[in-house]
């Protein structure tokens, strides 16, 4: 009251059973004051709740899992990229020992966070802890004038019995917020160009990769970097948003119309908030990136920051990204963020909001994705402004069965890009079979990102019968409810989603089995007095194949019962590494 200081929080509970809370804090006493902290969240932790699970990771290797007890020292991270980053460090799950309970909470904030666990210091042995969630930065960073005030970001938790609930509730959430979620048609299968081609991009050349796309069912065709001014590697030309003449004499319109002819939409790269020191914007306006004055100004991936607090930066990136849009048919932009954020200036994450707002204004129909080199910006700040995320750059798909699963506990299966990549893969160099790879791809938003000339005909025939069979299933798998399935190999993945009286699982072993006789996959969210007509969807993995009994019986289908179903499960050959099943339920008549 002496410094006429006024802090309001608000809490609300959603559909989903999602608890919400954020604070705003007003100056009303007369003088400038500076901000250093103000959480959107302070919640008194329950004795019980005596484990932390958080997460960790980097490029490539994103949402990377670690439980341990909730030490007497409690918790703390904070993020100073610019951006939450590849550890996750804003998604935390707590848990209960004895009754499996946990209470999962999240920051929607898409800049730095700061998140805690401070141990009641008076009287820390009995276990008593406080959880903080609240956005992060410089101290005096944030200054408050007369009659100025600040409003955190939305911190969010909730209760849930086990780990599967909890995701469904995250879920159901994110289905609320993400933009006109209610009115999506079916999520297109797409094929991006980055991993056929590159930089190597020729007009003739993209049309060939299209017509291949086509012919495996794609339904939308990405051209990825390298489109723009004289882009031909990854040091030039961000900020020039400029179709080029040398790879396109004729602008776009003639690809698009090709991609558009073979019955694709079209979708476009871009890296609006970026801009490299060899490209006529910096020349033209060096001062709009961020730096400090008198300083060197050193890059990153080549590249520097432009400064997203300044309305002319602002203005200059809406109206080249409007003018892509208006003058072309683009129905989808992969929005990406390749850089941290410094040297740290404040608002350039209400910036990118404020621009992405906007743009989506005058473009609604456009959907968007975010990708930060994969996983480095993903939150529910930035899902409330696009409609997909790209979880990692690393597609290999091993690495995919434990990112996916990790990011799926508290994000939807239809906002997860999930693709089929080449063999050997990029990045690890792991080779992979492709009845493998496209099955892995099937639970998620799937894409394909290699090159179709470069696969055998049988390969092509395999990923062209899961893109058929993703399309069947995609109803259930984008609005559906997701289970995490429990096997006694760590080795063995399984994930479920129900919907609508139909179900369908994945289960996929990585290692050679200790035992021949691989442990049943008990299913889950099942109706325990309903009956099943259970079926393994085609193709079947080439070697495990040959060790399935009674292959026309799982042609035709078993009927079994819920109960079944659940606690006795269904026996699979899931003994070579590499090995992937589909299974396949719908309710049958009694």
């Amino acid at each position: 009251a002496l410094l006429g200081v006024a802090i309001e929080q608000s809490w609300w509970i959603g559909a989903s059973g999602m608890v919400c809370t954020e604070a705003a804090i007003t100056n009303g006493g007369g003088r400038e004051l500076a901000l250093d902290r103000l959480n959107a969240l302070a919640l008194p932790v329950p004795r019980r709740f005596t484990r932390l699970t958080s997460f960790s990771g980097r490029w490539a290797g994103e949402m990377q899992e670690t439980s341990r007890p909730l030490a007497p020292e409690g918790f703390a991270r904070t993020s100073v990229a610019g951006k939450p980053g590849f550890a996750g460090g804003n998604w935390l799950i707590l848990e209960d020992p004895a009754s499996g309970e946990v209470l999962g909470a999240h920051l929607a904030w898409s800049g730095d966070h700061d998140t805690r666990i401070d141990p009641d210091m008076v009287g820390s042995a009995d276990g008593r802890a406080v959880l903080q969630l609240g956005a992060a930065w410089a101290g005096g960073e944030v200054d408050l004038e007369h009659d100025v005030g600040y409003r955190t970001p939305v911190a969010m938790f909730a209760l849930a019995p086990d780990r599967s609930a909890l995701a469904r509730c995250f879920h159901e959430h994110a289905r609320a917020i993400l933009p006109g979620r209610k009115d999506w048609g079916p999520r297109k299968v797409h094929l991006n160009s980055w991993e056929a081609l590159g930089f190597n991009l020729s007009e003739a050349g993209l049309m060939r990769l299209a017509e291949d796309a086509a012919s495996l069912g794609i339904e939308r065709f990405v051209l990825d970097d390298g489109w723009f001014g004289g882009r031909r590697d990854d040091r030039t030309s961000l900020g020039d948003w400029t179709v080029s003449p040398d790879i396109f004499p004729n602008s776009l319109g003639p690809l698009i119309d090709h991609v558009k002819a073979l019955g694709m939409d079209f979708g476009l790269w871009v890296e609006p908030e970026m801009v490299s020191p060899e490209s006529d914007l910096y020349r033209a306006h060096p001062d709009w990136c961020l730096h400090v004055p008198g300083r060197a100004r050193p890059t990153m991936r080549g590249q520097l920051a432009l400064d997203m607090a300044r309305g002319e930066v602002r203005e200059y990136l809406l109206a080249r990204l409007d003018a892509l849009l208006r003058e072309n048919a683009i129905a989808y932009t992969k929005w990406d963020h390749n850089r941290d954020l410094f040297p740290s200036a404040p608002g350039q994450t209400e910036g990118f909001y404020a621009l992405l707002d906007r743009l989506r204004a005058a473009h609604p129909q456009v959907e968007i994705e975010s990708c930060s080199s994969g996983g480095g910006r993903i939150d529910f700040g930035v899902l409330a402004r696009t409609h997909r995320v790209w979880p990692s750059d690393n597609n290999d798909a091993i690495e995919r069965l434990r990112i996916i699963p990790a990011w799926s506990q508290f994000l939807p299966l239809e906002v997860l890009g999930s693709h089929v990549g080449p063999s050997p893969n990029p990045i690890t160099g792991r080779r992979l079979g492709m009845d493998f790879r496209a099955k892995v791809a099937v639970f998620g938003h799937m894409g394909v990102e290699a090159d179709p000339a470069r696969m055998s005909d049988r390969e092509r025939d395999c990923l062209a019968a899961h893109i058929a069979l993703y399309k069947q299933w995609r109803g259930v798998l984008q609005a559906g409810a997701l289970w995490r399935l429990d096997h006694p190999d760590p080795h063995v993945t399984a994930l479920m989603v129900t919907h609508d009286g139909k179900a369908l699982a994945l289960a996929a072993q990585t290692a050679f089995s200790p035992v021949f006789d691989a442990a049943p996959v008990r299913l889950a969210g099942l109706d325990p007095a309903a009956l099943y007509r259970v079926t393994l969807p085609e193709p079947w993995p080439p070697r495990a194949r040959h060790y399935l009994a009674n292959p026309e019986v799982w042609r035709e289908g078993l009927t079994l019962s819920g109960t079944a179903l659940m606690t006795q499960g269904l026996a699979l050959p899931l003994t070579h590494p590499e090995t992937a099943w589909l299974i396949a339920l719908e309710t049958s008549p009694a």
